[in-house]
Order: C-alpha cells, then sequence, then structure tokens
C-alpha cells in the first residue's frame, strides 16, 4: 500500500484542520442519522445534486467529471448500517471496503467491533477521517488507503462489508480475489447495492468460492424532482466460505 501522505491519514491531524480543509474544497454540512440506538454526526456535500449540476456548468460537459459520489448517504449505506446494528459485530474485527464517509464503519464501531475503513479516494478519507473524529471514534476505528483491484492487507477480518461497490465490472475480478485472501475461514461478507446494477458477473465469479444468500429490501426515497416519495430495491448479499 502506499505510504501514507494525505493529512487524513497522519495520527497528529487535528479536526478543526481536516475540516477547514474539506470545506475549501467542497460544499459540506454535517447530518445527524440515527441508525436503532446509535447517533452520528456525518459529514457530506450539501445537496449533491447542486454541486454535480455545478461541476457540469463550470466544465461545459459531464463527460470526464470525477463526481464525488462517495461523499454521500446513501439509503443502501443506511439499510446495511441497520442490519450491523442488529448481527453482532461486538468484538469482531471489521472491514469497510469503498467506505466513503464511513456510515457503515462507524455504526459497526459503535456496536462494539473494531474497524478498518478503506478507500483509495483521498478526499474520502479525508471526509471518513473528519466524521470518525466527530463522533469520538478514534480508539475502534483506523483508516487505510487501499485500493481493493490492487492492494492487499497484513491481515484478514471476521467480517467485509461494502456499499455500492459493485458497479463497475472491471472490478469484479480482484474483488472476489481480495476477500478470498482478506476474509477468515469463518468470517462473513455482507454487501449492500441499488436494485439497478444486476451484477450478475461478480455472482457468477463469486459463487466458485462463497456461498451466496441475498435479499432484496424495499425502501421509499424523495424525488429530488417531483418531491414525491419513489420506491426503491436494495439487494444484501451475504456471503460465506463454501
Amino acid at each position: 500500500m502506499p505510504t501514507p501522505t494525505n493529512p487524513a491519514l497522519s495520527s497528529g491531524a487535528r479536526l478543526d484542520d481536516l475540516l477547514s480543509l474539506a470545506k475549501s474544497k467542497y460544499p459540506v454540512e454535517f447530518e445527524t442519522i440515527g441508525i436503532g440506538d446509535v447517533q452520528l454526526r456525518v459529514l457530506q456535500i450539501k445537496d449533491m445534486e447542486a454541486y454535480i449540476e455545478q461541476l457540469a456548468a463550470s466544465s461545459g460537459t459531464q463527460d470526464g467529471l470525477e463526481l464525488p459520489f462517495w461523499a454521500k448517504i446513501w439509503p443502501t449505506s443506511m439499510l446495511l448500517s441497520h442490519i450491523l446494528s442488529t448481527c453482532g459485530v461486538n468484538g469482531l474485527n471489521v472491514l469497510e471496503l469503498g467506505a466513503g464517509i464511513g456510515v457503515c464503519g462507524m455504526v459497526a464501531a459503535c456496536m462494539g467491533a473494531r474497524v478498518t475503513l478503506t478507500d483509495c479516494h483521498p478526499d474520502a478519507l479525508l471526509f471518513a477521517r473528519i466524521n470518525v473524529m466527530k463522533n469520538d471514534l478514534e480508539d475502534r476505528i483506523q483508516l487505510a488507503d487501499v485500493d481493493f483491484t490492487t492492494d492487499r492487507m497484513p491481515q484478514r477480518f471476521e467480517r467485509i462489508i461494502g456499499s455500492e461497490i459493485l458497479y463497475r465490472e472491471s472490478t469484479y475480478s480482484p474483488l472476489v480475489q481480495f476477500l478470498d485472501s482478506h476474509l477468515t475461514p469463518e468470517g462473513e461478507i455482507l454487501l449492500a447495492k441499488s436494485h439497478i446494477f444486476r451484477s450478475q458477473g461478480f455472482y457468477a465469479l463469486a459463487e466458485k468460492t462463497f456461498n451466496l444468500q441475498e435479499k432484496s429490501l424495499g425502501y421509499k426515497e424523495t424525488s429530488p424532482h417531483s418531491n414525491e416519495p419513489e420506491r426503491h430495491v436494495c439487494r444484501i448479499l451475504r456471503m460465506t466460505r463454501k
């Protein structure tokens, strides 16, 4: 893994300094979310849709723009967090892949897990570190710059979790290899994704090594266009070794 150069990975980082850095790059706000008995203050980009429109307007096109979708509280992350709050992770070593702002990993930490939050985007790690510090979880969470398509870590984990990490087909094969390399023999993987991404190629690869169980959960989300509630489906995939 790369040598840490991101200030978010510095052991001496100060919350005020990291927050100032985030504010210099993005329009941000803290939002309070509740998962069962857990209450978290979570930094995210304020009005993501408006921010993306602003980016497109300033560049003249959306083609080639790097859109910061990691900087949003996604419904799939909330649903996965609810599952983590009830499935018994106390005392377990938990790895979150593509953690973004770190919601799922923070909930696991609040439930007693020892958590490693990973992402390969430096600003995602910046937001995640701010959120970890804001919620006083530094004693239970460590962060690491990890690209699961190329990197390997020095340990295995009893739970590996991820939300919306199955959107790119080119990552499926290296992701399955990463999961195989980092899950303990009796461990479990929990992945959450929108029904929009079918991800059949991932299922075909993963079932060679893992037992797969999928559950669909419905939820409602207010449309930014009509301001009316819309029904969506999230899929939770549970994986254990064969």
